[in-house]
């Protein structure tokens, strides 16, 4: 049996009530570039890896909560496809559009490509994470982007093998995109009409957002530490 072209990894925690749509949504699009499908459950303690298994190739349990850059980790290392691509859990039916953002990369014109969603009118938060991100991402490597923290990305596994392990928890992208840009790989931004839940401005939304923030920061500060050369 031959390798699948493509290998897509979605990271999961407490998503049973959107993995089983996201992945009905991705079937189609899986079997047609011949993709396998990977969900890796971080350390839920709902359904969503029982409900998982029945429409992904491969789930990946972690027994405990490790974060998002660690779930990202243990996916790519269960994968065999030339061409990874990341999705988030919580796209539902719009996880169809995938093929929009892999298409970039199969065509060649880029190493890597990242999804910039459509504006929504409801807004949480003033956006500080965000311009943490991009501020950074452009002092440390000269790349300006639209979407520095989306984590629907299509990259080819030869450029991940060069960046190396992954940042930790919520800076993985930002991790990411700094050492794609600075290694001189091609990123490109594609507008995809891709929806997610956002986060509220009720005390949880607030706490995921400081944790973001934190994390972001402690990303930037390790890149400006010890760049990758």
């Amino acid at each position: 049996m031959s390798s699948p072209a493509v290998s897509v990894i979605i990271p999961a925690w407490n998503e049973e009530r959107t993995i089983t749509a996201t992945l009905r949504a991705l079937r189609p699009f899986a079997d047609h570039v011949d993709a396998e499908l990977i969900v890796v459950d971080d350390g839920s303690s709902d359904r969503t890896a029982d409900l998982a298994e029945a429409l992904c190739h491969y789930v990946v349990r972690h027994a405990v909560n490790k974060g998002k850059g660690a779930a990202l980790q243990s996916g790519l290392a269960q994968s065999n496809g030339e061409v990874i691509l990341f999705l988030d859990a919580d796209l539902r039916e719009t996880a169809a559009y995938a093929n929009l953002l892999l298409q970039p990369v199969l065509d060649g014109r880029a190493d890597m490509s990242v999804a910039c969603f459509v504006p929504r009118r409801k807004r949480g938060g003033f956006g500080l994470v965000k311009r943490l991100a991009r501020y950074g991402i452009e002092a440390l490597s000269g790349y300006q982007c639209k979407a520095p923290l989306s984590g629907q990305r299509a990259i080819k596994k030869s450029v991940l093998e060069r960046i190396g392990r992954f940042s930790s928890g919520f800076g993985v992208e930002v991790g990411m995109t700094i050492d794609a840009a600075v290694l001189g790989f091609r990123i490109v931004e594609v507008d995809i009409p891709f929806c997610h839940r956002l986060t509220g401005n009720d005390v949880s939304g607030w706490t995921h957002r400081g944790r973001q923030f934190f994390a972001v920061g402690l990303t930037l500060w390790s890149k400006w530490r010890k760049p990758i050369c």
